[in-house]
């Protein structure tokens, strides 16, 4: 897995953070949400997670650890879906059809 720059990921959260005062401080204005939103997304693509809020806390868990100690948290975390899973429907449901029958 590769990582990003320290220095990329300290810039983003700290534009994440400024944004999300701003956007706590004037809820109802559209253009500090948007912007919040967008950095938030900016902030889940470079740590690689699915919410902002995950992904502000594993960036300040990046940020305070090295890359290889991050790279093997990340790798002991369960993981919520399983990568062998199969899919359509069941073996046993399955119907054969054999030429000739």
């Amino acid at each position: 897995m590769l990582l990003p720059a320290k220095a990329e990921v300290a810039r983003q959260l700290r534009r994440y953070r400024a944004w999300e005062r701003a956007m706590l401080a004037a809820p109802a204005d559209l253009t500090v949400r948007a912007t919040f939103e967008n950095t938030g997304y900016t902030l889940c693509v470079l740590m690689g997670k699915r919410c902002a809020r995950e992904a502000a806390d594993a960036a300040e868990r990046y940020l305070r650890i090295t890359p290889a100690a991050y790279l093997r948290e990340q790798d002991e975390r369960p993981r919520t879906a399983s990568v062998s899973a199969r899919r359509g429907p069941p073996r046993s449901r399955r119907r054969r059809f054999h030429a000739g029958r």
